[in-house]
């Protein structure tokens, strides 16, 4: 079941400079399972009509013989029926191993691939988890790219995933 979080938004400072930098810290939150498995995990950025504007990262166990690992990806139902199936894994520079419980900050640079061609408009940061074992949530993050003030934006997970914030950064 999908589940689409309240959010904040706080305005940090104006400025009509365009988004040069898109942080996101996200936190994979200590789970007290009895087996314990890194969740894959998939960001991505969709235009205000759920289609795809840039993938961002997909964590999955990468080390697995034969890319073994990549079969799992079909747990992150969303983002698999948006653009998963029609990759070929691994991705260079959106593919990565997974990670530990904690805060983890990413920063993708404006002219990087991703985000080069992005126009300013209105967006979401989709942020999707799953677990083998565990479950999968979704957190929704709107944002604006390319707008006239710098902003940070935030949601809160409420099982797989904890806080993600997002700072369009000028």
């Amino acid at each position: 079941m999908q589940k689409i979080l309240p959010f904040a938004i706080t305005t940090l400072l104006g400025s009509s400079a365009m988004a040069a930098e898109l942080v996101v810290k996200l936190e994979v939150p200590k789970l007290d399972v009895a087996e314990y498995h890194k969740p894959y995990v998939a960001l991505w950025i969709e235009r205000p009509d759920q289609t795809l504007a840039a993938n961002l990262q997909v964590w999955y166990d990468l080390k697995k013989r034969n890319n073994e690992g990549a079969k799992w990806l079909k747990d992150l139902r969303q983002w698999w029926r948006r653009t998963g199936r029609e990759l070929s894994l691994p991705i260079d520079g959106v593919s990565a191993a997974t990670r530990i419980v904690g805060e983890h900050s990413l920063s993708f640079a404006g002219d990087s691939n991703a985000l080069a061609k992005l126009p300013a408009g209105e967006y979401n940061l989709i942020v999707e988890a799953a677990r083998e074992g565990g479950g999968r949530e979704v957190v929704k993050v709107p944002f604006v790219w390319g707008g006239k003030e710098i902003a940070a934006v935030t949601a809160q997970g409420s099982h797989e995933l904890g806080k993600v914030s997002v700072q369009v950064k000028k």
